[in-house]
C-alpha cells in the first residue's frame, strides 16, 4: 500500500516517535511524505521515503494530486489545532480522502487504529477497489 505521512511543525516529532514504533508494519509498504516530515522520519527509522515538496511549498499539493489519481491508500496527517493557518491543507486533503474512500487519519490515536488495521489485513480492500500494480 502506498502511504502519506505529513505533519505539522509542532507535530513532526511525534510523527517520528510514531513511526519508530511501528517501523515494522511501515516498512512493508511504500511511504511518501512532505520533504521536512519524511527527511526526519527516514533519518529516525531508516525507511525509505519518496519526498516531495516542503508542504507550504507545493508538496502537500503534489500528495493531493497523487490522492486524486488514486494512487494513495492511506494518509497520516497529524495536525496541530493550535494552528488555524495550517487547516487549509488538511481541509483539502480530507476532503480529497474523502472523495477517494481513502481513510484519513489526523492524530497518533487514529493512525494507531489504522495501521493496526493494515498489519491485519482490514485495508486490504483498498486492493480490491483500487488494483493497480503495486
Amino acid at each position: 500500500m502506498n502511504i502519506a505521512l505529513m505533519a505539522h511543525d509542532r507535530k513532526k516529532e511525534l510523527m517520528v516517535q510514531f513511526c519508530i514504533a511501528y517501523c515494522g508494519i511501515l516498512a512493508e509498504h511504500s511511504l511518501c511524505a512532505t520533504h521536512v516530515t519524511g527527511k526526519l522520519v527516514s533519518e529516525a527509522t531508516g525507511l525509505p521515503i519518496t519526498l516531495y515538496l516542503h508542504a507550504d511549498q507545493g508538496g502537500a499539493q503534489q500528495i493531493g494530486a497523487r490522492i486524486s489519481f488514486n494512487e494513495i491508500d492511506l494518509v497520516l496527517f497529524f495536525c496541530d489545532p493550535a494552528n488555524p493557518k495550517g487547516f487549509d491543507d488538511i481541509n483539502k486533503i480530507e476532503r480529497l480522502c474523502d472523495q477517494h474512500q481513502i481513510p484519513f487519519a489526523t492524530n497518533a490515536a487514529t493512525a494507531e487504529v489504522l495501521v493496526q488495521g493494515l498489519r491485519r489485513g482490514d485495508l486490504d480492500w483498498r486492493n480490491i477497489v483500487n488494483p493497480q500494480k503495486r
